[in-house]
């Protein structure tokens, strides 16, 4: 919502999404019916069904294919690319993971190592191989080295 004496800024305002545009002097009716306004856009907007990202949309060869969130089983950071690990395949998106963290459902995902976000089902257990480190074994029989930055999250997902 702005509040403002110019006029001018409106249309700028709106290209902002911008919930209302009240002028000053601003009458008490009018400051209310837009407080009501944004407060509804709020609930609304509380009431989605989810602010973690579903679906990526990752270039393939000369196309785009269409990633569910839930499909992919684990995501390693290679440079300034991710690689996605769907199944048997896997494919590059150019993101960095701290943003990639950022997005995901911690429900569904867990980050392991700096460079390491695993989808939690797809933890079969975690070993302590000694002198403090610590590993994630998955599904597929991989290991994932646990980072001691979080270690302590992967042992309260188990239950530690």
């Amino acid at each position: 919502m702005f509040v403002t004496a110019f006029d001018s800024f409106a249309v700028e305002a709106f290209d902002l999404d911008a919930v209302d545009y009240v002028l000053k002097p601003v009458a008490p009716d009018r400051l209310e019916r837009a407080i009501d306004r944004a407060t509804s856009r709020t609930a609304s907007t509380e009431t989605r069904a989810s602010d973690w990202i579903e679906e990526f949309w990752v270039p393939h060869r000369s196309e785009l294919v269409r990633i569910a969130a839930g499909d992919i089983d684990r995501i390693d950071a290679e440079r300034d690319y991710m690689r996605l690990h769907v199944g048997q395949r896997s494919f590059l998106l150019h993101q960095t993971i701290a943003s990639l963290d950022a997005r995901l459902d911690p429900e569904r995902f867990i980050r392991l190592h700096r460079s390491t976000i695993v989808r939690r089902d797809r933890i079969a257990g975690l070993r302590h191989d000694g002198m403090g480190v610590w590993s994630a074994e998955l599904t597929d029989g991989a290991i994932v080295r646990i980072g001691r930055t979080y270690l302590p999250r992967a042992k309260k997902m188990a239950g530690r």
